[in-house]
């Protein structure tokens, strides 16, 4: 599904380039769930923009089932990101004045979709916030906010799941439930879910951990479950 073959991205600041990604190669296939680990700094959010089609190498190729994304133009990237892609952000990205379930319609509304509070209530089930589907982001916990922003990116049906840092502005219980429900999208959705994190216990749920540090890749290890929804070791 994902492909990213001798991937660079190259920055330009005046008369300086800086590589934030270098000759990254690496594949994901379809129903997945992968963690992308690495200090500030190491390329994994470079990554990941690249894999949600926010951006394109300067080098290199990436394929999404066999389209060279960088030879893509702005509307069909946008019609990728808008269908295919869900993303899920560390703060939340949640409009303060809306409900949680007009929070959720909002991708619907921009794709002029007719079915919207039907289906936003169906997402918010999904992630168990159904009853809460008329409170304000002011009136959840962080938690709870953290569910709607995955419920939004789950009413538009996406096939992958990119999380940037979800657990980032959480405690311990909260990141847990988060992760949790990301395993169970994954596990009886098949939907191929890409965390970034720069936590291991967060990255030990991911059945792949892809280590960054300087824009490459140095590690890339499948993990072997040890028990149900515990841990994984690597094999």
């Amino acid at each position: 599904m994902i492909e990213l073959d001798n991937v660079s991205k190259i920055y330009r600041m005046g008369e300086v380039e800086v590589g934030a990604l270098q000759n990254v190669s690496m594949r994901i296939d379809d129903g997945e769930i992968a963690a992308i680990m690495g200090p500030s700094g190491s390329g994994k959010s470079t990554m990941m923009n690249i894999i949600g089609c926010l951006d394109v190498p300067s080098e290199g190729r990436y394929l999404l089932d066999d389209l060279d994304v960088g030879q893509l133009g702005d509307d069909r990237l946008a019609e990728i990101r808008g269908g295919d892609i869900g993303f899920v952000f560390q703060t939340y990205n949640l409009l303060p004045r809306l409900t949680a379930q007009a929070n959720v319609e909002l991708p619907l509304i921009y794709g002029g979709r007719r079915d919207r509070h039907r289906n936003a209530l169906d997402a918010l089930d999904r992630v168990g916030l159904a009853d809460r589907a008329n409170h304000r982001p002011t009136e959840l916990s962080g938690g709870q906010q953290q569910r709607v922003g995955i419920a939004r990116a789950l009413v538009k049906e996406p096939r992958i799941l990119l999380a940037d840092e979800p657990t980032g502005n959480l405690d311990s219980r909260s990141s847990e439930e988060i992760i949790e429900i990301l395993r169970n999208l994954n596990e009886e959705d098949g939907i191929t879910v890409i965390l970034v994190t720069h936590e291991p216990d967060i990255a030990a749920h991911a059945r792949r951990v892809v280590s960054m540090l300087d824009g490459r890749i140095v590690t890339d290890q499948v993990q072997k479950q040890l028990a149900p929804g515990v841990s994984f070791e690597p094999v």
